[in-house]
């Protein structure tokens, strides 16, 4: 039987949270679930992180992302990779918008498949935690942000409107 050791590794700055994420988007299996602010200096238009996702969510249909914002700016207008992967995968990827009430939440967090995830203890603060093999604080994370996600609006579309 294998064991599986509970890990958590502490993040002492952007670059630590950057490269966590990167870890956290290879583990995923099954479900990604992603909130930040803004997603602006994180990463998310290399060509890596997109390789990294592209590849996750080619691996099998049933993959799913789900990105969560307060703003969307950076996302729609700055980060054309995360647009593309939408494009492609409009019925396994999706981008909502958290509504005004909820912008009061302010620690980025983020889970794969109910096991592990990264998280800071505020946007401002780029200090966090890396946690791995830990479902019971995984589960919490998950709820909190599928409690999110439910009163929040879809922030961009996978079509492509035109005349």
């Amino acid at each position: 039987m294998n064991e599986v050791t509970l890990q958590h590794t502490r993040l002492d700055g952007i670059v630590d949270y950057a490269a966590a994420l990167d870890t956290l988007c290879k583990l995923a299996r099954h479900d990604l679930y992603l909130f930040e602010k803004n997603y602006d200096g994180l990463g998310f238009n290399t060509e890596a992180r997109y390789t990294t996702l592209r590849n996750f969510l080619l691996a099998n249909p049933a993959h799913r992302l789900f990105v969560l914002a307060h703003d969307m700016h950076y996302l729609s207008t700055l980060c054309p990779r995360m647009l593309m992967l939408l494009h492609q995968f409009g019925t396994s990827m999706f981008i909502y918008q958290t509504p005004k009430n909820l912008q009061y939440i302010s620690e980025p967090f983020s889970v794969a498949d109910e096991a592990n995830y990264v998280r800071r203890f505020h946007f401002d603060d780029p200090r966090g935690i890396l946690g791995q093999n830990d479902p019971e604080n995984a589960r919490v994370l998950k709820s909190r942000f599928m409690e999110m996600w439910a009163v929040s609006h879809p922030a961009a579309s996978a079509t492509k409107l035109g005349l």
